[in-house]
């Protein structure tokens, strides 16, 4: 097995032809398709709330609008949470593959304070969303709003748990090459996130205030 892992190794490679007396695919192969088509796959579905966001952002029902419920200083902080947090995880994947094993376990620690500190800010937004009267059920364009935010943060909640399981599991099996092939889908997930994250405040926050 390999000594290291980059990105390459989870890009999608010609598997071997059917009679080539091959054999099955390598697991790093396998695992590196199945994470790829899990990203394309929820590409997907970001992409479907967004173009279901873009028209609906209209429909306010005579309720409140972007401009008068969103606070660009809140999502600015929300925004600079995340990035960071995705700096720090590329950090620790780094350090993980140098062996430097207390950098790896400072930068995973901050990545996830940063992820939660994100989801908090969220979670405090949506309940003032509420207080306010200004609930999913008030008008299409909240309901859009409310699945398309809401299910970003959902992924970030996930992240942070699958963030737990693979320090926990790096502690107890070692930097070896399964773990940091698993490390490097989180990063790049992770990585996702912000991509996903950036568009949503483009599109919901920043031309929803104007």
């Amino acid at each position: 097995m390999s000594a290291q892992v980059g990105v390459a190794d989870l890009a999608p490679r010609e598997a071997p032809r059917a009679g080539s007396g091959a054999g099955p695919a390598p697991v790093r192969i396998v695992v590196g398709y199945g994470f790829w088509i899990f990203l394309l796959s929820d590409i997907i579905l970001f992409s479907a709330l967004f173009a279901t966001y873009a028209v609906l952002r209209g429909q306010t029902a005579g309720g409140p609008s972007g401009r008068e419920l969103f606070e660009l200083r809140h999502a600015g902080i929300e925004t600079l949470t995340l990035l960071f947090s995705s700096y720090t995880c590329g950090l620790g994947v780094l350090a993980l593959e140098r062996r430097r094993m207390s950098a790896f376990y400072t930068c995973f620690a901050v990545t996830f304070l940063l992820g939660a500190t994100f989801l908090s800010l969220e979670l405090s937004e949506f309940a003032g969303l509420l207080a306010r009267g200004a609930s999913p059920s008030r008008s299409a364009f909240l309901s859009a709003f409310f699945s398309l935010v809401g299910l970003h943060g959902a992924h970030v909640t996930v992240g942070l748990l699958w963030l737990i399981f693979l320090v926990a599991q790096t502690a107890y099996r070692g930097p070896l090459d399964y773990v940091r092939r698993r490390l490097l889908c989180f990063s790049l997930f992770w990585h996702a996130l912000d991509i996903i994250w950036v568009a949503l405040l483009t599109l919901v926050y920043l031309m929803g205030a104007r």
